[in-house]
Order: C-alpha cells, then structure tokens, then sequence
C-alpha cells in the first residue's frame, strides 16, 4: 500500500484548501478510507472517513462536522477532502488511511500533508 498526500499549504483562519491523496498496491474500491491528522505534539486523529461502491456513505469528527467534505474517485485512484472555514486546530499533517472512525490504519513511512493555518 502506498500513499501520496498533496496539497497542504499555510492557510489564514477562514481559509479554504484541498487535499488530495493518491494510493496504489490496495483493493481500494473495496475499501472504507479515510483522513487522520496529526497535531504538533500530538497523538494521530481520526477526522473523516468514506465507504466504497456503491454506499459512498460519509463520516466526520464532531470537531469538523459541516466543515469538511470528504470524496472519492476509484477511476484516479484518489481520495480527497475539501477543507473550509479553518480553524488555528486544524494545524497538523494529514495523512490519508484505510478503513474508518475506530479501524483506520495509515501505512508506516507516508509523508502526509502539512497544513498551518495561522494569521
């Protein structure tokens, strides 16, 4: 399994980004996949997660309900999520992972994404 996580970049509070992420070696359409992030000094956290064909079903954490979105395209072989309304917590590097809210697991050695979100 491998991951390539992109566009991550310093955002003002407020702001707008989206992530991308990349994976090749996995069943992937078969697969629930997520987002998890890391705060400085800080353990890994869940923040969303997507069920494959045909559900599509979305999950979020409390702390970015109706500010993130999370989606797919199987055809590209990508996951992404749609970050608005930022806030300075949202700082961290996100790494993109299989499975969902308490099963994710992210692959040893992925770089992530650096988002900073500061004024």
């Amino acid at each position: 399994v491998r991951f390539v996580e992109s566009g991550g970049d310093l955002v003002q509070p407020g702001g707008s980004l989206r992530l991308s992420c990349t994976f090749s070696g996995v069943g992937h359409r078969y697969l629930e996949m997520s987002w998890v992030r890391q705060a400085p000094g800080k353990g890994l956290e869940w923040v969303s997660s997507i069920n494959p064909y045909p559900e599509y079903n979305r999950f979020y954490a409390e702390s970015v309900e109706d500010r993130f979105i999370i989606g797919r395209d199987d055809t590209r072989s990508t996951l992404w999520l749609l970050m608005t309304s930022l806030k300075t917590d949202d700082t961290g590097v996100y790494f993109c992972a299989t499975g969902g809210r308490t099963t994710w697991e992210k692959p040893d050695g992925g770089q992530g994404t650096q988002v900073t979100v500061s004024s």
